[in-house]
């Protein structure tokens, strides 16, 4: 198996951009105080409220699982529920930390085939049932962008919200890609965040460029109340809270964590653009954010893994490639040769057995 120099089967393979280990390089000098009371973390948190143009609170935690699962416990009791869809983060890939931390509240998850929910089945699960044997709507979560690589669009968020509104659930947003969502949209983060109607977002950094790291936004104070209680609990309160928070201070004050997404995006419709009208490959989804994914016959995939490329298949069999911070446009191109180079070998193939 060839040696590659890059891979493309998570965002997570990234390291740490510039910009954030700069940041966490100053934090480093001297002394700070502990548990968040140290001069980064307020600059931080201030930096995400510039951001958003709102005064919101600013909680950051280690990692996106923790964020999650502690941002539902914030809106949720023990016999509440939480409606997400069915190919949703904290329903797929949370080894159920959502209801270990609310104490039980359940994920109620809606049929969807292109991982987004929508209002009709949000309002159709919200609705279903309303006596006292079964878990009562609490709130509804969606992922932005999601699983399969889509956004919601600016409409579709207010449209969730306005159900959300009209059945007093609140809503809370995984936003894991959060920052590929909006240089997808092309739009301010206050736009897909409060002024849509999202009361909780999870941002994430690791994705973005952080080596560690997620930010929990309340932009419904309320639902913050005693949340660094849940932190602490949870072991998520970085006694040098400054390493967490400095990195982000740096995305946010150079403007990299938008800089840093759009480069992913555009390194994902690269791949996209050079390999969808090869034979027997297809797209399996829009590439709206930094994924790919690729329909493509088995032959064709061990052909790729064999040619020394990791990606997985964990979602409908299609292959998936994920581009992150510092996606190299030529590994990327490398990737599209090899792709058509196997696809037609292939194809070959075939017609010779014929």
């Amino acid at each position: 198996m060839t040696e590659r120099p890059q891979q493309f089967a998570s965002d997570n393979y990234a390291g740490i951009c510039p910009e954030a280990w700069a940041a966490m390089a100053k934090a480093n000098a001297g002394s700070a105080p502990a548990y968040g009371e140290d001069l980064w973390t307020k600059k931080a948190a201030d930096a995400f409220r510039d951001l958003f143009e709102a005064e919101c609170e600013v909680f950051f935690v280690f990692n996106g699982t923790a964020a999650n699962s502690l941002a539902l416990s914030s809106v949720c009791q023990s016999f509440h529920s939480v409606i997400c869809s069915s190919a949703a983060h904290v329903e797929t890939d949370e080894c159920g930390a959502p209801e270990f931390f609310s104490n039980g509240a359940k994920l109620l998850t809606a049929p969807s085939a292109d991982g987004r929910l929508t209002p009709e089945s949000l309002r159709a699960l919200a609705t279903s049932r309303s006596d006292i044997h079964f878990p009562k709507p609490s709130a509804a979560s969606i992922t932005q962008a999601t699983e399969t690589g889509l956004v919601y669009s600016v409409e579709q968020v207010r449209a969730i919200s306005f159900v959300c509104r009209e059945l007093d659930l609140k809503l809370h947003m995984d936003g894991a890609r959060f920052a590929n969502a909006c240089a997808a949209l092309n739009c301010a983060p206050a736009d897909i965040t409060w002024r849509a109607g999202v009361d909780v977002l999870c941002f994430g950094g690791a994705k973005n460029g952080l080596g560690l790291g997620e930010a929990v936004i309340f932009f419904d104070k309320a639902l913050a109340k005693d949340f660094e209680y849940r932190c602490k609990q949870a072991g998520q309160l970085a006694s040098k809270m400054r390493y967490l928070a400095a990195p982000w201070f740096g995305l946010l004050a150079s403007g990299a964590w938008l800089r840093n997404a759009r480069h992913a995006n555009f390194c994902a419709r690269r791949l996209a653009d050079k390999v969808r009208d090869l034979p027997g490959v297809s797209l399996a989804f829009p590439v709206e954010a930094n994924a790919v994914f690729l329909n493509a016959p088995e032959t064709v995939l061990d052909a790729l893994r064999q040619k020394g490329w990791r990606f997985y298949t964990f979602i409908g069999g299609a292959a998936r490639f994920m581009f992150a911070w510092d996606a190299d446009p030529a590994q990327v191109d490398a990737l599209a040769a090899d792709l058509a180079e196997v696809a037609q070998s292939c194809v070959a193939f075939d017609r010779k057995v014929r």
